[in-house]
């Protein structure tokens, strides 16, 4: 039996010369009030092998929390146990506006990369990120803020999330420096990554791509609909030969893309945290891929 290449070991960061863990954790639902508790999530991150640890100014609000909630909670855990931050690549997102919806204004960039810096108690972060695109921005005008920022010392690497192939080409044409990472949903039932481009482009111009909801937001571990269970049932089939459990399977079929794709973990429990490495297990067939590509379809290629 013939699988098809992968390897557990980290990935660069696009062209930062950042070298990452080959999965990441997110903070979406990293809340409350209990820095312990909160440091122990981060710390079983760090133990499974997590070195990306990826959040966003806008992370706070879908937890019943203000704006800028996880980025002063992960702030307060630095304060507290300072060796943490520096076994950690600190990524985080900015350019959405409650109401407006998104300003990627070279105003408004300037002062939302401040603010999460100072939230999170740093000087800097390696990576920053435009988290959607704000279409009402010329994208000179995003580039011009993005290198000042990385000039002044405040950011390191540049990324995008959300943006179309369209979007980040422009982006990347007006900066002198390269993008190094796009953020995109994918996952076995979210395909527009393959259907759009956005992997091929990944790959031509040596973008890291940062998967978000890798485990479908959930619905692959409660599949409901024929397509789901279809999908589900050759993960598990998966899942079973490599003796892990199916969001492990998930995101190894993720990761098997040649661009290497980086999922981004989203759990809150350690003990799920603890169970990331499983990820590295799963070793796919052509076939077995396809199989699952064609499942989600819901039809085969020609």
């Amino acid at each position: 039996m013939t699988y098809l290449p992968f390897s557990p070991d980290p990935r660069p960061l696009g062209k930062s010369g950042i070298m990452v863990s080959p999965i990441a954790w997110g903070m979406w639902r990293f809340s409350g009030d209990d820095t312990t508790a909160a440091r122990r999530r981060v710390e079983a991150a760090l133990e499974a092998g997590v070195t990306l640890f990826d959040t966003a100014d806008i992370y706070g609000p879908d937890n019943g929390e203000p704006f800028g909630a996880a980025e002063s909670l992960l702030g307060r855990i630095f304060a507290e146990s300072q060796g943490l931050r520096q076994r950690m690549v600190v990524a985080t997102k900015g350019g959405i506006v409650i109401g407006t919806p998104y300003d990627s204004s070279a105003a408004y960039l300037e002062q939302a990369i401040d603010a999460s810096l100072k939230r999170l108690g740093l000087d800097r972060v390696e990576l920053w990120q435009i988290h959607r695109p704000d279409i009402l921005t010329h994208p000179q005008e995003v580039a011009r803020a993005l290198e000042n920022a990385q000039a002044a010392g405040k950011i390191g690497a540049i990324g995008v999330s959300n943006f179309t192939v369209a979007q980040t080409a422009a982006l990347q044409h007006f900066l002198t420096v390269p993008i190094a990472t796009t953020q995109p949903e994918f996952s076995a039932l979210a395909l527009d990554p393959i259907r759009s481009g956005l992997l091929d482009q990944a790959m031509t111009m040596g973008l890291a791509v940062l998967a978000w909801s890798p485990l479908a937001r959930g619905t692959l571990m409660e599949p409901r609909d024929a397509r789901t269970l279809e999908v589900a049932a050759l993960l598990d089939r998966k899942a079973e030969e490599a003796g892990v459990d199916r969001s492990a399977a998930t995101l190894s079929w993720i990761m098997t893309h040649p661009a290497r794709p980086i999922p981004i973990v989203g759990s809150q429990r350690p003990e799920r945290i603890a169970l990331i490495p499983q990820a590295l297990k799963p070793r796919w067939t052509r076939a077995e891929w396809y199989a699952v590509l064609q499942a989600s379809m819901g039809e085969r290629l020609p």
